[in-house]
């Protein structure tokens, strides 16, 4: 089978389509037929030799966290799950075992992972993670929900986002951007996004957000902010600057749920403000594999639609990483093996 590695992590030209064995199912593993598999900021990292869980010594890698498609085979101890299933991974990896799997929730797991290997025809996954795909949701549209909007769907809550609710989201053309414009719109709840674009901030106007600021600089966006009013939450993906610009426009009592680093891994935030009118700052790892299934059902009734901005063959992976470093789309770009 052919696979889209990463055999140089110097980004898009690193990727390049290699023939791999195809992959045998363990006796808790499924093996797909792989229809979609989204690529996030994530797979950027790892692809620009910017994550600490792959380096050269892996090479070459196959990366793909959110993976739709068809069974193949399945394993000797696999229940529920049969060839010619139709079905979405939840890429969570966990161990099991740790009081967070037992308690809940998931992602807590102190062992937490994420699935890597979609970017090919075939993927060997853990049979148990996967989801089969309600009446009229394909691959293609399945693929765009895990890694978005099970991240944005766990941010809202872990800021306890409802109805009537202001919501802040700087950065909100990008995948979690958009998935989080899109789901707290769901939940009633009013929004305020940021870009640098103006043909992008109306893309998003069109999915529910409700004020957009042209502007990237903290303090513009903040003088643009105040006069709409003190968000209840803010969805904060980018993190550096972005992250007391938050703190700083938020009301008495608000949260800000973090998920990313796309601006900066380290922030400074200004502390007088967060304590004394009882602010929160909150860490927010992806989602549980419930929120996967909901996300699915969302869709499958119509409420939810995945917004994916441009699909890849397999032999273009590389082109969609380059445009992933363009920050030219809105939302998902999704490879088609």
């Amino acid at each position: 089978m052919q696979a889209a590695a990463f055999t140089a992590l110097t980004g898009p030209d690193g990727v390049e389509v290699i023939d791999q064995p195809e992959p045998q199912p363990g006796p808790d593993e499924a093996v797909l037929d792989v229809g979609a598999c989204a690529i996030n900021r994530h797979d950027l990292w790892i692809l620009e030799g910017e994550s600490a869980m792959v380096g050269e010594g892996a090479l070459p890698f196959v990366t793909g966290l959110d993976v739709a498609g068809t069974v193949r085979a399945v394993g000797t101890d696999v229940r529920g799950v049969e060839p010619g299933d139709e079905v979405l991974l939840c890429p969570n990896e966990t161990c099991g075992s740790c009081r967070f799997c037992r308690e809940g929730p998931e992602n807590r797991c102190e062992r937490f992972s994420l699935y890597h290997g979609g970017l090919a025809e075939q993927a060997c996954v853990q049979a148990d993670r996967l989801l089969a795909l309600p009446e009229g949701v394909d691959a293609r549209t399945a693929a765009a929900i895990p890694t978005a909007y099970m991240t944005a769907a766990h941010m809202l809550r872990r800021a306890d986002v409802g109805p009537s609710d202001l919501v802040f989201v700087p950065g909100a053309t990008g995948g979690v951007g958009v998935a989080a414009i899109q789901l707290a719109d769901i939940r009633g709840a009013r929004t305020i996004g940021t870009s640098s674009s103006a043909s992008k901030l109306e893309a998003v106007s069109d999915l529910g957000l409700d004020h957009a600021i042209q502007a990237t600089d903290p303090d513009a966006i903040r003088e643009q902010v105040e006069p709409i009013g003190q968000p209840d939450a803010v969805m904060n993906h980018l993190g550096g600057e972005y992250t007391n610009l938050g703190v700083r426009v938020m009301r008495r009592g608000g949260t800000m749920a973090i998920c990313g680093r796309t601006a900066g891994g380290s922030s400074s935030i200004h502390l007088t403000d967060l304590f004394l009118n009882h602010k929160e700052v909150v860490g927010s790892t992806m989602g549980t594999q419930d929120d996967l299934r909901r996300l699915l059902d969302l869709v499958a009734v119509g409420e939810l639609e995945p917004v994916i901005d441009s699909t890849y063959p397999l032999a273009e992976t590389d082109a969609a990483f380059a445009a992933m470093t363009e920050r030219e789309s809105v939302g998902k770009l999704v490879v088609e093996p």
